[in-house]
């Protein structure tokens, strides 16, 4: 699990085709500090394996669904990326429940600067409009967001807009985003939860015997 708070920029220093898989090499000094073979860094917004360590960097394999599903796929040596270490069980939940688990992308519609934010407005996938909320929770390349807007249900083309403090444009790669970018989308886990439980009629199927007052 991670939080969405994104710990450091870091640097794609090798892409390797693995047959139907990439082998990513990536810069991170402080996400690498207490790395462990077989620890989960999240890779703006994808959850990785790391399989090697050292000199600041980590190495971790991306697989074909993956690749399919996120912008992973397209990176290039010397692209910036968000990254997270997993989050530990004593610390402080500052964003929402990331599991960087993406559910696919989503592109950048435009772009509108204001005094001291800048007001983002993304295209949204119509399987996906249901699972996001005015004013919830959402994961774009890893980094934990509000919804401060968005699309009627009856608009044909569903749109969604996030509002970035400076501090976001800043220690994210989400500020260097331009119209037509793509970003990793993760919805909410207790919005697919409801969704899922919906699509059963709203009933739990597993019945379970509790004590009783």
């Amino acid at each position: 699990m991670f939080t969405g708070l994104i710990e450091e920029i870091g640097e794609i220093t090798a892409v390797e085709p693995v047959g139907d898989s990439l082998r990513l090499t990536v810069r991170g000094p402080l996400v690498t500090a207490d790395a462990h073979h077989g620890d989960s860094i999240q890779v703006s917004g994808v959850c990785l394996t790391v399989i090697g360590q050292g000199d600041g960097s980590f190495t971790a394999d991306v697989m074909e669904q993956s690749i399919r599903m996120s912008t992973l796929g397209a990176l290039r040596v010397g692209d910036r990326v968000n990254l997270e270490r997993a989050a530990r069980v004593d610390s402080r939940l500052g964003g929402h429940i990331v599991q960087g688990h993406v559910d696919g992308t989503a592109t950048l519609l435009s772009a509108t600067p204001h005094d001291n934010w800048r007001v983002l407005r993304f295209s949204l996938d119509p399987e996906h409009a249901p699972l996001l909320v005015d004013k919830g929770s959402v994961t774009l390349s890893g980094v934990s967001l509000t919804v401060s807007s968005i699309a009627d249900p009856e608009d044909p083309e569903p749109w969604f807009e996030v509002s970035l403090i400076p501090e976001t444009l800043t220690a994210t790669v989400l500020g260097a985003l331009e119209p037509g970018d793509r970003v990793n989308l993760e919805t909410d886990i207790l919005a697919r939860h409801v969704a899922r439980m919906l699509r059963f009629g709203g009933e739990p199927t597993i019945q379970t015997e509790g004590a009783h007052a």
